[in-house]
């Protein structure tokens, strides 16, 4: 794995250009630095996020971009119903069992999943953080729009038929990332799939934090903040099936390859189930705050078209 352990991608004030870097100062939030105009400096990286080398050269952030391009990504895997508090007060239907409340699953019998239940997004819904907005799309503006904390996993190494004691091996890096979903077009199918893969849908960021920095992605704290008000507040550790877990159930058979990306999950608190409703709307800032990462941070645009 390469040296780095806080990457970032983004346009330098130097030259208007992309590059990789370091950050200088690991300790600051640069999600919300960036929104605030506080000045971010990232010893620039030569090579890829892959087999980067960390140099002495110093650049200055322009615009934060997704610490993994679109090109860098060949595959992004995600996770339903992950966390024990969601699974227990979400209500819905899918292919493997309904769940409506915890009370519902004990008078119905209801078990929890017995595997991972997996859908994907495709490339084009990869975007960074602010400046990088959220955008939706004339079908889904029909007041269900909805936001997801999640952790996000990318595989450094490819591998297949990974054995669980050895999974966090394969893991490059760790990022927040947001699993936006269109709630009318997700209810009407048990494919999750187009309703969660819109363009622009999957926001992650804002840097890359190594394994050797998050030795275990069980300890921490994720957040949803929907204009300044926490909307979901959870922790890593109620994950139903750990990162280790889920790197190797996904790799039986099937080869992970470098560049993969896994959205691991979300806790409670989704838009969707609250009351009153949570929506995104046209102008709102959603954040995603993940310990020992920072805050991903996006406005939301109502595409005109």
């Amino acid at each position: 794995m390469p040296s780095w352990t806080h990457l970032i991608r983004f346009v330098a004030v130097e030259d208007s250009l992309a590059h990789l870097g370091q950050l200088v100062d690991t300790s600051r939030d640069i999600g919300r630095d960036s929104v605030d105009g506080v000045e971010i400096a990232a010893y620039v990286i030569d090579g890829t996020i892959f087999d980067g080398r960390v140099t002495d050269d110093v650049m200055h952030v322009k615009q934060l971009l997704s610490p993994v391009s679109r090109e860098e990504c060949n595959y992004i895997r995600c996770l339903g119903l992950n966390y024990m508090d969601h699974a227990k007060v979400s209500f819905l239907t899918t292919g493997y069992l309904t769940i409506s409340t915890a009370k519902g699953i004990q008078e119905a019998n209801m078990a929890l999943p017995k595997a991972p239940i997996l859908f994907t997004k495709p490339r084009t819904a990869l975007i960074g953080p602010y400046p990088a907005a959220i955008n939706i799309p004339k079908c889904a503006q029909d007041g269900t729009s909805d936001y997801e904390a999640e952790l996000c996993l990318i595989i450094g190494k490819t591998g297949r038929d990974i054995p669980e004691d050895e999974a966090l091996d394969y893991v490059l890096g760790y990022t927040a990332s947001n699993d936006v979903s269109a709630r009318t077009m997700q209810m009407i199918t048990t494919q999750w799939a187009f309703s969660k893969g819109l363009d622009g849908s999957c926001p992650i960021g804002p840097v890359l934090v190594a394994p050797s920095v998050i030795k275990d992605p069980q300890t921490l704290s994720i957040k949803a903040i929907h204009n300044g008000a926490t909307v979901q507040d959870g922790h890593t550790r109620d994950m139903i099936f750990s990162i280790k877990k889920q790197i190797s159930y996904l790799s039986q058979g099937t080869s992970l390859e470098a560049g993969t990306m896994f959205l691991t999950g979300t806790p409670a608190g989704i838009g969707y189930f609250r009351e009153p409703r949570v929506v995104l709307k046209d102008g709102d800032e959603i954040s995603v705050e993940i310990g020992q990462i920072g805050t991903l941070v996006n406005k939301v645009r109502y595409e005109s078209r």
